[in-house]
């Protein structure tokens, strides 16, 4: 039986939470993921522009999509009901892993519920106490989650310090195998790793290296393959993982690539493939399908750069504190400080503007670096980005923010 004393010190955690403005509240989404949502809550209905989804390419709910979808439904059913090994292997599956590699340029590809499934298989599956792991200290939760579960030695350098991974890589030596891991694009900035120098590096100390991409595959690079396609390190890098539940349609799932032999390990010991269900049908084929959109035409991902570039320049010239003011990347973090402040204007943003935007405060981000994380999309108009640079510049003033 539950205590009392155990509630009562959950309640009032809570309430601490809340007073310091960083309550994670839930607004219930009435309508599919696109530029325009309908919201309910607390007992309203709301029609709004969206402006943090992870939707880059605008696919989540593409008509041709989801009659693909629908499709897969009538042939396939709802999912797999086993683990991959026992009876849970679709051809589609495997159509899909063949087509995502080639699209990547590795040898193959292995898929996972989610990219933090992925994240919390590769490095135990791979990795034993002989080893080590050089990991980013901004990288996202899921990979310092699955470094975590490894038996490897750790060591962490500052994101971008390639002084400080040197000198990491330089203490890690002694160790059977090095693997240096980075986010390829961190997520509550936008900022994109430095793959270059870090390649370099790798190469310099005898080590591998593993990015997470999921913020990047399928709307980064002029093809869409990624940070790796957009640092220019294409056949550097070792492992990507990354996700199908942001550019990729959305719908959830996750992958490791790398060579043949990783990936057949990876079949092998990763235990969130062996012990739990796949991806359904449905994400397989509509990813088959997604990848030959954009294998035949950039048309999303020149939009998504557009839009990107418009945003951010519109910004900074009414006088808000966009982080990298010169970034490419389509998270753009318009920058506050406070976390009660960065509260308060998001809710203003969404009851007064119709303006969808969600504060990021600790534990997400720092303290004291609280934001409005602005998504841009392939699905937002001209129109939709202006609606939402004047709804910021007019709460922006009335916030005392600019």
């Amino acid at each position: 039986m539950i205590k009392k004393e155990f509630i009562n010190s959950i309640k009032s955690e809570l309430e601490s939470i809340r007073e310091a403005g960083l309550y994670k509240d839930e607004y219930q989404i009435i309508s599919s993921q696109s530029a325009n949502i309908d919201i309910f809550h607390s007992g309203v209905k709301k029609h709004m522009l969206n402006f943090c989804a992870n939707n880059y390419l605008g696919l989540t709910n593409n008509r041709n999509l989801v009659e693909v979808a629908k499709k897969s439904l009538d042939e396939y059913g709802l999912g797999t009901a086993s683990v991959r090994f026992i009876c849970g292997t679709f051809d589609l599956h495997k159509k899909f892993e063949i087509k995502l590699a080639e699209f990547l340029g590795f040898e193959d590809v292995i898929t996972f519920s989610s990219c933090f499934a992925a994240n919390g298989a590769v490095f135990s599956a791979l990795l034993d106490s002989e080893d080590a792991i050089i990991s980013a200290d901004l990288n996202h939760a899921s990979l310092i989650d699955g470094i975590r579960l490894s038996k490897a030695a750790r060591y962490f350098y500052k994101f971008d310090d390639m002084a400080d991974l040197e000198k990491k890589l330089q203490e890690a030596q002694n160790h059977k195998n090095r693997l240096v891991v980075t986010d390829g694009v961190f997520s509550m900035d936008g900022d994109i790793a430095d793959l270059k120098k870090i390649c370099d590096l790798a190469e310099k100390y005898d080590a591998m290296v593993l990015v997470d991409d999921s913020h990047a595959t399928g709307l980064v690079g002029e093809n869409g393959r990624g940070t790796l396609e957009f640092c220019e390190v294409e056949g550097r890098v070792d492992i990507i993982t990354s996700t199908l539940g942001k550019a990729l349609g959305g719908a959830g799932g996750g992958f490791i690539a790398s060579r043949k032999e990783i990936i057949e390990k990876l079949r092998n010991k990763a235990r969130p493939y062996l012990f739990s269900n796949n991806i359904s049908p449905p994400i397989a084929a509509v990813g088959i399908e997604i990848l030959d959109m954009i294998s035949h035409s950039k048309t999303l991902i020149k939009k998504l750069a557009d839009n990107t570039a418009y945003f951010r320049k519109k910004m900074v010239e009414a006088g808000f504190n966009v982080r990298d003011k010169n970034g490419v990347h389509p998270v753009v973090p318009v920058m506050l400080g406070d976390a009660l402040l960065a509260s308060k204007f998001a809710k203003t943003m969404i009851e007064e503007e119709g303006i969808y935007v969600i504060a990021f405060s600790f534990p997400v981000v720092p303290k004291n670096e609280a934001r409005i994380r602005v998504q841009i999309s392939a699905a937002h108009e001209r129109d939709h980005l202006d609606r939402a640079i004047h709804a910021f510049v007019k709460v922006g003033k009335k916030l005392n923010v600019i």
